[in-house]
C-alpha cells in the first residue's frame, strides 16, 4: 500500500512540474475576448494558466524588449508588432493574422453636440473628441490617418483628447466627459447603453490584428499552443461572439 501511495505521489509531482503559466500581452480591446478564450484554453490544458496583460500596443512592446516574461503578444495594429518584430523580439515564422475590427465614431448617449456623421466632428459645438494618442495607440493612428484622408484633422486636432488606450476613450465617452470618440466597433458592446455609435469610419489600411510568439518568453511551447488556440475554430468563435471579423 505504502509504494503504491508513493507512486501516486510521484505522479502528482509530476503533474504539478509540467504545469505551466503562459503570460500574454494583448491590445485593451482583446479583454473582453481574450479572457473568455484564456478560460477555454485552460480547461483543456489541465493546470496550465495564462496570465494576461492588457494595454495600448506599443507601451507592451516597451516592456517587452525591456524583458518582461512575455510568452505571446497581441496587437492591434500592424504597426506595433513590426516594432516588435524589428526588435527581434519575435519568434520567427510565428507571426499571423488572427482578427479584424472596424473603426467607429461614438457619442455618449443623451449627449447634446450635433453629431450625425463623421464631418460634423468639424462643427464648433463639438468641442471635445477623445481618441488614442497616435503616437503609441492603434485606435488613434487609425483615426489620424482617416480624419487626414478625410481632410478633418486639422478641425479635430485641436479639440482632441489623447486616450493611453481606447478603452480609456470609451471610458471618457461613457462618462460623458466628452463630445464623441473615435473607438473600436468591438468595444460599444461593452456599454451599449451609455453610447451612441454615430458612423462606421473608413480606414484606408484595414484594421487587422497580429498575434507573435516572444522569443525570449520563458514558456515558448505553451505560447504556440496558446497562439494555436486563438487561430483555432473554437477560439474564432469566441472571437466572433464578441464581434471580431475574420482575418
Amino acid at each position: 500500500m505504502r509504494n503504491k501511495f508513493m507512486a501516486f505521489l510521484a505522479l502528482a509531482a509530476m503533474g504539478s512540474a509540467q504545469a505551466a503559466e503562459v503570460t500574454v500581452s494583448a491590445a485593451a480591446s482583446l479583454t473582453n475576448a481574450f479572457k473568455e478564450i484564456g478560460a477555454a484554453f485552460e480547461k483543456e490544458h489541465a493546470g496550465d494558466k495564462v496570465l494576461f496583460n492588457f494595454a495600448a500596443s506599443d507601451p507592451l512592446v516597451q516592456q517587452i524588449a525591456k524583458g518582461a516574461p512575455v510568452d505571446v503578444f497581441a496587437s492591434a495594429d500592424q504597426d506595433a508588432m513590426d516594432k516588435a518584430d524589428g526588435m527581434k523580439l519575435l519568434q520567427p515564422g510565428t507571426r499571423k493574422n488572427f482578427a479584424s475590427n472596424s473603426l467607429v465614431l461614438i457619442a455618449p448617449q443623451g449627449g447634446k453636440a450635433p453629431l450625425k456623421a463623421v464631418p460634423d466632428v468639424a462643427n464648433a459645438a463639438v468641442a471635445r473628441i477623445t481618441l488614442g494618442n497616435p503616437a503609441s495607440v492603434p485606435v488613434g493612428r487609425y483615426t489620424k490617418a482617416a480624419l487626414e484622408h478625410a481632410k478633418l484633422w486639422a478641425a479635430v486636432e485641436p479639440k482632441a483628447i489623447y486616450g493611453t488606450s481606447v478603452r480609456q476613450c470609451l471610458d471618457y465617452v461613457a462618462r460623458g466627459e466628452v463630445d464623441a470618440g473615435f473607438v473600436y466597433a468591438t468595444d460599444v458592446a461593452i456599454v451599449k447603453d451609455k453610447v451612441n455609435v454615430v458612423a462606421t469610419v473608413p480606414t484606408e489600411t484595414p484594421v487587422t490584428y497580429p498575434i507573435a510568439v516572444i522569443a525570449a518568453g520563458p514558456q515558448a511551447a505553451l505560447g504556440r499552443q496558446f497562439a494555436d488556440y486563438v487561430h483555432s475554430p473554437a477560439g474564432q468563435a469566441i472571437l466572433a461572439k464578441y464581434g471580431f471579423g475574420r482575418p
